[in-house]
């Protein structure tokens, strides 16, 4: 058990019979009242986000999730399958991919999260390496400060780059934020 103000974002607390992932989390202390933690949260079983505030010395369960690496095998309408190393198979559910579906492609090596042996989500490396497929063309004169363009990469998502970098070039992808990082 720990208490509201040791959790941190990015933990898996249990609130109420749900298992919650910390998004956000805000430290306050009041004049006359007791210390607050206010916490983002969102469900891992089906993705509904809600705010709630904590005493700061309230005990909670911390939930520790099982991961396993495998890699990107199919898209079966509206799951996604994904294969270990011994060949066994598991499903996520399309509306638990999220933002991983902007980087996602036959092959990739991910890790499948699980809660009580169900796959929930997965997580992909900090970084990929994508090849622009759609680039706007360099506008001569444009360069004072940090220029960016936009461009695109096969699955459709849209990156800023700077101006140098062309179409068919390779660059790398920080998949947290979405953002350019250099190109490879």
């Amino acid at each position: 058990m720990k208490i509201a103000q040791e959790i941190r974002a990015g933990n898996v607390i249990m609130y109420g019979k749900d298992p919650m992932i910390v998004l956000k989390t805000e430290y306050a202390r009041g004049g006359r009242g007791a210390a607050t933690v206010r916490m983002k949260l969102k469900a891992l079983l089906n993705n509904m986000g809600t705010e709630v505030v904590f005493k700061a010395d309230d005990k909670m369960e911390q939930i520790i999730l099982d991961q396993k690496e495998c890699t990107y095998s199919y898209f079966a309408d509206p799951m996604y399958v994904f294969m270990d190393a011994e060949y066994n198979q598991y499903e996520v559910e399309a509306g638990n991919m999220g933002d991983t579906l902007n980087y996602l492609e036959d092959g990739m090596a991910v890790e499948v999260v699980f809660y009580e042996g169900k796959a929930i989500s997965v997580e992909l490396p900090t970084t990929v390496v994508r090849e622009i497929t759609w680039t706007e063309p360099a506008v001569k004169g444009d360069t004072s400060g940090k220029v960016l363009k936009p461009s695109k990469i096969a699955t459709g998502f849209e990156v800023a780059v700077p101006l140098f970098v062309g179409q068919g070039d390779k660059i790398e992808i920080d998949t947290r934020t979405g953002e350019y990082r250099k190109r490879v």
